[in-house]
């Protein structure tokens, strides 16, 4: 930071160099974001965690669709104080414990958390989780059931993409205990409404004012 800011007052040639650089991350252009279906033959899970207030009460929530975007399982429950981050992880996890109890071998993962993706995917960014041995459990936990899975694989979506897994997750808030429902997703207008819409491939504009992180 204090390099940028002697670059700003050091020259008039240089002002203009991270100026540019600011006016891209503010000037893109917006993104069409929709969820789409897992192919013929695998299971689609999408996860979020949620945290609210000073003391990050938090709960997670996650949705499983098949390739005719139909609705096959949900879940969510409290899970205490905690960080965003460690709320991601769980998120994931119980989502994976999930695939292991019904048996599915072909999983694609999809979460709106970008650090957390990259945290599973990408083994150097697990630094990060250093200071944090809860979340290097979760992180070890996940990466045993991966293991067991015959095809799985986790991508990054914008959070347009995963209204559904943040309505569970928000659901969760309201729970005293951990709650799964099969086939038939809870009774919410706001729920059934967004189903809906992401089996008829509805896109949703992610206006994209400063430099993107989910």
């Amino acid at each position: 930071m204090l390099r940028v800011v002697s670059t700003l007052f050091g020259s008039s040639r240089a002002t203009r160099i991270p100026v540019q650089i600011l006016s891209r991350h503010f000037h893109r252009d917006p993104i069409p974001v929709a969820w789409e279906r897992p192919d013929a033959g695998w299971t689609k899970l999408n996860f979020d965690g949620s945290c609210k207030g000073l003391k990050g009460v938090s709960s997670i929530g996650g949705v499983f669709r098949n390739h005719k975007a139909e609705f096959m399982l949900g879940y969510a429950e409290p899970i205490g104080s905690t960080t965003s981050v460690v709320a991601e992880l769980a998120a994931l996890q119980r989502g994976l414990e999930l695939v292991l109890e019904n048996g599915w071998s072909n999983v694609w993962l999809e979460g709106d958390a970008k650090s957390v993706v990259e945290i599973i995917s990408q083994p150097n960014s697990r630094k990060l989780l250093s200071s944090c041995e809860m979340a290097r459990r979760h992180v070890s936990h996940i990466n045993l059931i991966m293991s067991e899975i015959d095809n799985c694989k986790i991508k990054h979506i914008y959070r347009e993409g995963n209204r559904v897994a943040d309505k569970f997750a928000h659901i969760g808030h309201g729970l005293d205990r951990p709650r799964v429902w099969r086939h038939v997703p809870p009774d919410d207008d706001v729920l059934l409404r967004i189903v809906q819409e992401d089996a008829v491939g509805k896109i949703i504009i992610r206006n994209r004012r400063r430099q993107d992180r989910h």
